[in-house]
């Protein structure tokens, strides 16, 4: 199973991808995460990317899509995967479409997420991230029992500039302006289904699954 979940900032699909991946024994591959992989092992691409990120810049399409080939073409991917994160604008999805058609992948389903502005807000407002090893946390979710320290290396958590409320209703705008259209590319294909974001995690997993089933 291919899949690729797709939705605002805060809207789970991080979450989702992990159970997800965890029920079906298939990759999860945060984008994110590849990112940093490829930075981290110094990899072409790697070093590209950083000397890119370094300067104040955003990747590139070019980088990106050769970092998620990478990906794709490794082994834990054999047997499926979820791509969280990507695509982000209508040309990253055509040129995620032209490298899985060369790599004579297909996606079987877009997982549209849904979610009101509101909760995505309140969601990220309880989001913490440890600055030692990176790992994200929400207060909510997670029943930390220390809320300023990481429960796997101890490091401090604190609430990134990127997920207090005005930075977040400004990400919300990048969202809507960018990355909303994206819904209608992948529409066109006949390969979006849409679940209700708000509900609990466990709900929302069970409707994800049912979903998938009917397809």
């Amino acid at each position: 199973m291919r899949l690729i979940l797709f939705g605002p900032p805060g809207v789970g699909k991080g979450t989702q991808a992990k159970l997800l991946s965890e029920k079906f024994k298939i990759a999860h591959i945060s984008t994110g995460d590849m990112l940093r992989e490829a930075i981290t092992d110094g990899t072409e691409l790697g070093k590209k990317a950083k000397e890119v990120i370094d300067s104040g810049q955003l990747v590139s399409d070019e980088i990106m899509i050769g970092i998620i080939k990478g990906g794709l073409k490794s082994d834990k991917c054999k047997n499926g995967f979820i791509l969280d994160g990507f695509p982000r604008t209508v040309p990253q999805a055509q040129a995620l479409t032209n490298l899985l058609a060369e790599l004579k992948l297909q996606i079987d389903a877009v997982i549209n997420m849904e979610i009101s502005d509101k909760e995505v807000i309140q969601r990220l407002g309880k989001r913490l991230m440890c600055r030692s090893c990176g790992m994200i946390f929400n207060l909510q979710i997670d029943k930390l029992a220390h809320a300023s320290r990481c429960p796997h290396c101890n490091g401090e958590l604190y609430q990134r500039e990127d997920d207090k409320s005005k930075t977040v209703q400004k990400r919300l705008n990048v969202y809507l302006e960018s990355t909303f259209p994206v819904k209608d590319y992948y529409l066109k294909l006949n390969l979006l289904k849409t679940v209700n974001a708000q509900a609990s995690i466990d709900q929302v997993n069970r409707d994800i699954i049912i979903l998938l089933n009917q397809s």
